[in-house]
């Protein structure tokens, strides 16, 4: 489907596996490049806007250096228990706090993302709502020892354990719970 790139190079500007993992199932050539940016935001922000806000954000390090030929795809997941964004955890007690919170309530995961060229801009979100089963101390303990979710917001992964064993319904993309809403994003690329 390069087809819909109108010969453009799309570069993910992620170093995440599971981004590109997504965007390689939308049978789309691309190039990871990776820039650290810091995640800085204003904590008055709703959620959407915090997602989408860093989604500009990392794109932005890539301006300097993006060719007339080339489109940048960056994204930001953040996950929503009660009102509050959940961050990635600091380590693996805080994991299991994390999990332990989230266990037997609903939660909500936001992805913003942002695409770029050298002459047009597309920042978008969505949201996926997430309920998960109840989980017993040992249960949490074996998904944070075996999988080690630090890297990942609300400190686990949907395609891993948790995601088969302990979710007790989703509304919304699945995709977008990975990190990656990739239906919004093949429609936005094909604008490009």
């Amino acid at each position: 489907m390069n087809s819909i790139l109108n010969g453009k190079q799309l570069i993910l500007g992620s170093k995440s596996p599971r981004r590109s993992f997504l965007l390689q199932s939308l049978d789309l050539d691309f190039e990871v490049r990776s820039i650290e940016v810091e995640e800085i935001y204003d904590p008055q922000l709703a959620p959407h806007q915090v997602v989408e806000y860093l989604a500009e954000l990392k794109s932005k390090a890539y301006t300097h250096s993006l060719k007339e030929n080339e489109i940048i795809l960056c994204s930001d997941t953040v996950v929503v228990f009660k009102n509050k964004i959940i961050g990635k955890p600091k380590d693996a007690d805080h994991a299991k706090m994390t999990i332990a919170q989230l266990a037997n309530n609903t939660h909500y995961v936001y992805t913003g993302v942002c695409i770029k060229s050298t002459k047009k801009e597309s920042i978008f979100h969505d949201v996926s709502e997430v309920t998960l089963n109840p989980m017993e101390e040992a249960e949490i303990e074996y998904y944070v020892n075996k999988y080690n979710p630090l890297d990942k917001a609300g400190a686990y992964g949907i395609q891993e354990w948790i995601g088969y064993a302990k979710i007790k319904s989703i509304k919304g993309s699945y995709a977008n719970i990975m990190g990656l809403p990739v239906h919004k994003v093949y429609e936005q690329l094909k604008t490009f």
